[in-house]
């Protein structure tokens, strides 16, 4: 392990376990469905010890951001699975092009829930498929046989209003169009609400070209009131 994954691993197992507390983790580890054990440390004192950690660390290369974040996943807690998630964001200028098909998918693809992945979606995925252009890796996550990244996928271009690939889009989404996996079917519809802001035409085309849509998806993709 190279000095950066040691000092930032061995600073948040040092830090973070005293500010614990029993009965917040009781809570999170039933809402999140039973995903990971919680140490019980509060949102806003986990961020902040987050904070000032990573501001001690020294810059890192891409490998050893997305090594030291694969450390923090096989630790239990869920917590250290969140510092991962933080470390990457506040080092996101570090990563190359080979960071999302190196490490990040190995990230979403294990100990995988919606909390994790949504989160490397937005401080990850997202920026880094706009900084190096991912279709192929994009494309390979959409047939994959993890739910989750294909998830990812779909999720990809959220946020990116009129620089948003359409047809790319479409091509993800039509893949899974036919699924009623609940987490599948919520990804397709909040791509799908995106959407409707700029190509209204476009979305209501797609939901007519594909009645075989889950309900969670449709409903989803009409929130915005869209006639």
């Amino acid at each position: 392990m190279s000095g950066f994954n040691v000092q930032a691993v061995k600073a948040l197992t040092r830090e973070l376990p005293p500010l614990g507390d029993k009965s917040v983790a009781f809570g999170a580890y039933a809402y999140m469905k039973g995903a990971a054990p919680f140490l019980g440390v509060r949102a806003p004192e986990r961020r902040k010890l987050f904070k000032e950690i990573f501001k001690s660390l020294p810059i890192p290369t891409s490998d050893e951001l997305g090594l030291t974040a694969k450390a923090l996943w096989k630790l239990p807690e869920r917590e250290y699975h969140y510092a991962g998630c933080d470390l990457i964001d506040y080092f996101i200028d570090c990563a190359d092009r080979k960071f999302l098909a190196d490490h990040v998918e190995y990230l979403v693809s294990h100990k995988s829930w919606w909390d994790t992945v949504d989160t490397l979606g937005s401080v990850a995925i997202s920026p880094l498929t706009v900084k190096y252009p991912s279709v192929k890796l994009m494309r390979s996550w959409s047939k994959s046989p993890n739910m989750w990244l294909n998830r990812a996928a779909i999720q990809h271009q959220r946020g990116r209003k009129s620089e948003t690939d359409i047809a790319l889009l479409f091509e993800l989404m039509h893949q899974h169009a036919n699924e009623s996996e609940f987490f599948i079917a919520k990804a397709i519809g909040w791509a799908l609400r995106d959407l409707s802001r700029i190509d209204n035409r476009a979305v209501k085309k797609f939901l007519a070209d594909h009645p075989e849509l889950d309900r969670v998806a449709v409903r989803e993709a009409q929130k915005l009131g869209f006639k």
